[in-house]
């Protein structure tokens, strides 16, 4: 695979971490190249389910530069944010290529790294910013019996509608904020179990009529890396903790194994179920990096959002790299800012 072209820096992933980066390297005046492996500068967004609703306002919803449009106390929906985000890049004429899917990025001896892409075209650079994020790799938990369960099993980020499963018998399996929001919205028109390990915990979604957002900042919640903001309680207004304890959906405690037919419940009952769905969260997608940018556990060794394994690659849109917004859209300006400063600092050297 021959080296064709040269970028100093190159930005993997054109959704929202890998536009805050290139808005940040853009404003650093370097030299750079956003490769993107879909058709268009919005991520993963149109991907997600029909409904999603931000649980941030707008005015805390916005990429570093440029506000998201709208009300700023509403709560952006799929749509709106892909929209803002494909409007982001073209404001900004950032230099993203379409259509070209990362296979491998690998570090060289001079200090630098080639980039293949699936095409077979290269390209060499002196520092990589993995900018994709973890919607392209959703965790499925190891369950007893999964393998042979015959109805439907998906995850979350294949769920679209609730009227894909009107009259079923569904099971959700999750306790947070995507979990309680698909489950709340299936029990409309089926038979709804939420499945946890746990109890749901709750937060309000405003106090003393703001946001409870406006106080993550005034706090300087947003500034720290104590915890992630995806491990937080499932922010409501009233209407899930409501519907739930009302039954709709139900909760139950997680059950222990699935059979052909259905599940067995914690407490020893088998039941026919027509479908399940996890909202069990993702890891990081990053399949074209080496192996040893990874622990064990497939988190990617980094501090501060600088790998630690491999000098000269960097993170933007990966849960807890610097701050507790680290992995969603309002956290990810940030990050860039700090990652291009680390190379900005390295080209000079």
């Amino acid at each position: 695979m021959a080296t064709k072209v040269r970028a100093p820096v190159v930005v993997i992933g054109a959704g929202q971490a890998g536009l805050a980066a290139g808005r940040m390297l853009q404003k650093a005046g370097l030299d750079f190249v956003i490769l993107e492996a879909g058709d268009r500068a919005s991520g993963s967004w149109r991907a997600y389910y029909d409904s999603l609703t931000l649980f941030s306002p707008t005015a805390y919803s916005a990429l570093p530069d440029r506000a998201m449009p709208g009300d700023p106390d509403a709560y952006p929906r799929r749509d709106s944010v892909a929209d803002y985000l494909e409007d982001y890049a073209a404001h900004f004429a950032l230099p993203i290529r379409y259509g070209a899917r990362v296979a491998s990025v690998e570090p060289t001896n001079e200090s630098g790294f080639v980039v293949g892409l699936e095409n077979g075209e290269a390209i060499a650079a002196s520092a990589v910013i993995a900018a994709t994020g973890t919607f392209g790799s959703p965790y499925m938990p190891v369950i007893e019996g999964a393998a042979g369960f015959g109805g439907t099993v998906l995850h979350s980020a294949a769920y679209r509608r609730p009227t894909d499963f009107a009259g079923q018998r569904v099971i959700v399996v999750g306790a947070a904020n995507s979990a309680v929001q698909i489950a709340t919205e299936l029990a409309a028109l089926a038979r709804v179990t939420l499945a946890t390990r746990e109890a749901i915990r709750y937060a309000p979604q405003r106090l003393l009529g703001r946001d409870v957002h406006f106080f993550f900042k005034w706090l300087g919640i947003d500034a720290t890396n104590i915890f992630s903001d995806q491990g937080t309680p499932v922010l409501d207004d009233g209407r899930y903790r409501l519907a739930i304890a009302e039954g709709r959906p139900e909760r139950r405690p997680m059950f222990k194994a699935m059979t052909t037919e259905g599940v067995i419940w914690a407490n020893g009952r088998a039941e026919a179920i027509d479908a399940i769905l996890f909202a069990t969260g993702f890891r990081p997608d990053l399949p074209f990096l080496p192996a040893a940018a990874f622990s064990p556990d497939g988190q990617v060794r980094q501090r501060g959002g600088a790998s630690t394994a491999i000098d000269g690659l960097y993170y933007v849109g990966q849960p807890g790299l610097t701050r507790f917004a680290s992995g969603v859209l309002r956290g990810v300006g940030h990050d860039a800012a700090a990652a291009v400063r680390r190379i900005k600092r390295r080209l000079a050297a």
